[in-house]
């Protein structure tokens, strides 16, 4: 690196001016570091062929078709999973994020959130929707409401979800209400990444909206990243 000026000062000067900036670029003693978290999320799953259905005619004579029963495909069972750190006193910052109503379905069809966080459910089709969940985590009712209308819900407490329409069978989908914000959801390819933490025990937690949750207990080390591997069956026929 190349500093203006030093050009013509003596060696000794340079030195000390080389010391000084490696000493304030170097960590303090005693400091703790923290480090990241990377793995990847595997789904063994059997794929199934899709069903054909056919379109439902509903009043003002509009058709929305319902979503394919039985596609079963891996990017898609990803999508249902998030990876998150549980147990731990960590800080969880408030979001608010959106789950839509479109094509007679919840997309996207999981949410994650930290506790504390408010979700949106607008509508996007042009018949009546209605929002509901009888989770023990968050009980509600938004009722019904018409296109381009939303209802606002906020989750103060962690834990699974599950959102249904009164008036349309097959929608289901999922909030994860996080303890913390150390969480995410894996790329198409499984891979994920956590951000840092500092040393000590955790337990990291894969969740997927079927199959449940898997659990992995770590040790974070000063200066020793992580990879993390996670394997998550999903039986064939099991429901979404």
């Amino acid at each position: 690196m190349f500093y203006p000026g030093l050009a013509d000062r003596p060696i000794g000067m340079l030195s000390v001016v080389f010391l000084v900036a490696l000493l304030t670029l170097a960590p303090c003693p005693g400091q703790a570091q923290t480090v990241g978290i990377t793995g990847t999320v595997r789904v063994t799953t059997t794929l199934t062929k899709k069903r054909i259905s056919v379109p439902q005619v509903y009043e003002r004579a509009v058709a929305i078709a319902p979503p394919p029963v039985g596609v079963r495909d891996v990017e898609a069972e990803l999508r249902r999973v998030v990876v998150y750190v549980d147990g731990a006193k960590l800080a969880a910052r408030p979001l608010r994020v959106t789950m839509n109503q479109a094509q007679r379905r919840f997309d996207p069809e999981v949410v994650a959130v930290s506790a504390g966080s408010t979700v949106s459910f607008p509508n996007g089709d042009p018949i009546f929707h209605n929002v509901f969940s009888l989770s023990e985590t968050k009980r509600f009712d938004l009722g019904n409401y018409k296109e381009g209308d939303t209802r606002l819900v906020t989750f103060a407490h962690p834990g699974v979800v599950q959102v249904h329409c009164h008036l349309h069978a097959n929608m289901s989908g999922a909030i994860l209400v996080t303890p913390n914000s150390w969480f995410t959801q894996p790329a198409p390819s499984g891979a994920f990444s956590l951000p840092a933490l500092p040393p000590g025990h955790y337990t990291v937690v894969a969740w997927h909206k079927t199959a449940g949750f898997f659990r992995r207990e770590i040790d974070v080390r000063e200066g020793q990243p992580l990879n993390l591997d996670f394997e998550i069956p999903i039986l064939e026929g099991a429901g979404h």
